[in-house]
């Protein structure tokens, strides 16, 4: 929209590739406009207007476009139930609407939140996929207990923002592709199974017919565990902030 001209802006997508492809299974598609969302400076104190709900290339979530009194023009995440023309504002005095934003001490235990930021100051990070939402718990102290999407449960500073509601585009993860070619605009190119590869170009390949894996445990194109090995860093700075891991 021409309202928006000055967030969007043409780039070039690397998609894994320099000197050698660092990504795979990625490349091609369609050419994308990128939104510019800030996810870390909201203006406070300031009530804006949804003036259009968009289609995002770039993510999941819809956005929403929205004016604000001062006169800037910003693009959110748009939560479920944001129409053109609501106001929304952003401080600890907002209101407990649907798309407000506000300090975790400030919102109620029960309450289901997202866009939240990990540390104060650092920006909204954790929760922002499309359909997903927080619940807020408990609170101790300087702490406040959530539950993430991924029934994960974490301790987050009061002071850190959220805002109010659930991310919109419930229905992402039931669309369906109909064809090879809906894959290829998305960027996604075919993926060949390490079995049906030579041994040069996989540990998994090689062999007379259909042959097993041939080791103790499957692994990556370059020798690497997977499929089931913990990615994560042993020592993190946030492992004590985890009460309750996400063990499937």
């Amino acid at each position: 929209m021409k309202l928006f001209k000055k967030n969007k802006y043409h780039y070039q997508r690397k998609q894994g590739r320099n000197k050698k492809i660092t990504s795979n299974h990625r490349g091609g598609g369609h050419s994308r406009i990128y939104r510019q969302i800030d996810f870390r400076k909201i203006p406070i104190d300031i009530s804006g207007q949804v003036k259009t709900i968009e289609y995002d290339p770039n993510r999941s979530a819809q956005i929403a476009g929205i004016f604000y009194e001062n006169g800037l023009k910003k693009y959110q995440i748009s939560p479920i139930g944001l129409k053109p023309g609501t106001l929304i504002k952003g401080g600890s005095t907002a209101p407990l609407r649907v798309g407000n934003t506000l300090p975790l001490k400030n919102i109620p235990l029960g309450t289901n939140v997202y866009n939240i930021e990990p540390s104060p100051g650092s920006g909204f990070k954790f929760v922002r996929a499309a359909g997903t939402t927080a619940l807020v718990m408990a609170k101790f102290e300087s702490w406040v207990t959530i539950r993430l999407p991924s029934n994960e449960i974490r301790l987050f500073s009061k002071n850190c923002w959220a805002t109010i509601g659930q991310v919109s585009n419930i229905n992402h993860l039931n669309r369906s592709l109909k064809k090879a070619g809906q894959s290829r605009w998305l960027g996604i190119r075919p993926r060949v199974r390490g079995s049906a590869k030579n041994p040069v170009d996989h540990p998994h390949g090689g062999g007379e017919g259909r042959a097993p894996v041939g080791r103790c445990h499957p692994l990556t194109p370059w020798g690497k565990p997977t499929l089931g090995k913990r990615t994560r860093r042993t020592r993190k700075y946030s492992d004590s902030l985890i009460i309750r891991r996400n063990d499937k």
